[in-house]
């Protein structure tokens, strides 16, 4: 029989919910699995230093007391190196740059046990802040942790934490009053039934005068490469989209509603090749915001 190791029994049980810290601070499943195993390979490393008496270059060289918190401890620092490294990167894309979509499904439970900052628009939204700013209302907003913790982890006081927080908040606009809302599903599937039948004219109406179109193919596909802002323009991307889309008899279209990110969303088949488009609501009941991922690259874990 095969003995598994403190570290790795520790890993284990906490990969899902490491894995929930990295996606939401890096906005890319693959980077966040890769994060995460990065993490492993450390406690490893950690394990046989202490095992062998020396040190590691792991953040606490004194023998860890707690594995699940080495653990957020060295996942939250990894993930800020990612962030910084990829920002660099993501100044070349092509186009806007949106998050990559993952079926809820397919998110561990760990991940998603608390839905909080892990719908498309607040990981979008969320490339605004500074990385530590992000991991800060990461931790607090969707695990819970005080200013106290997150401050061991960022190695910043309390009160610096508490205005990384207060600003972050403030920018994400996570107030307690109503604000963005995802789609009601059964809304959306009748909305759906309608443009899948050609009458589009539900959709354009809910579009509010402030609206923005993000619209993400990577240079991969043809897709907008400037954000479209204002309900007039929208509805006239949107009108040119159905109708190339309609256009070819040979090519299928259609929409399917999807459980995204824990969050209803659309899967438009047009021109060819399938986008995943979601829709952000006010609380006035009309659509703010709409991300379109065109990337094929970014759709593996939702299609």
């Amino acid at each position: 029989m095969t003995l598994v190791s403190p570290a790795t029994r520790a890993w284990q049980a906490e990969r899902g919910r490491l894995i929930g810290i990295a996606y939401r601070m890096l906005g890319d499943y693959g980077h966040a699995e890769d994060v995460v195993s990065e993490v492993a390979i450390e406690a490893l490393q950690q394990e046989r230093a202490e095992d062998a008496g020396g040190s590691s270059d792991a953040p606490s060289k004194a023998r860890v007391r707690s594995w699940p918190a080495w653990l957020t401890t060295v996942c939250v620092r990894r993930s800020i190196d990612r962030v910084r490294a990829l920002a660099a990167v993501r100044e070349d894309y092509i186009g806007p740059w949106l998050p990559e979509p993952v079926a809820t499904e397919r998110l561990p439970e760990d991940a998603v046990a608390d839905r909080e900052l892990l719908s498309l628009a607040l990981l979008h939204m969320a490339e605004q802040l500074t990385p530590e700013a992000r991991a800060a209302v990461v931790l607090h907003r969707a695990f819970g942790m005080t200013a106290v913790e997150i401050g061991r982890i960022l190695e910043k006081t309390p009160a610096a934490v508490r205005q990384l927080l207060s600003r972050g908040e403030r920018r994400l606009r996570l107030a307690d009053e109503p604000g963005a809302r995802a789609a009601d599903p059964a809304a959306l599937g009748a909305l759906l039934a309608a443009v899948e039948h050609g009458d589009v004219s539900g959709v354009l109406a809910l579009l509010a005068d402030d609206a923005i179109l993000w619209s993400d193919g990577g240079g991969r596909v043809r897709a907008a490469r400037n954000p479209i802002f204002g309900a007039d323009h929208v509805r006239r991307f949107l009108l040119g989209v159905l109708g190339k889309a309609t256009a070819d008899p040979g090519l299928p279209f259609g929409v399917a509603l999807l459980d995204v990110n824990g969050e209803p969303a659309v899967a438009l088949t047009h021109s060819g090749r399938t986008d995943v488009l979601t829709l952000e609501f006010g609380d006035d009941g009309l659509i703010h915001g709409l991300r379109q991922v065109c990337n094929p690259d970014k759709l593996a874990h939702v299609l």
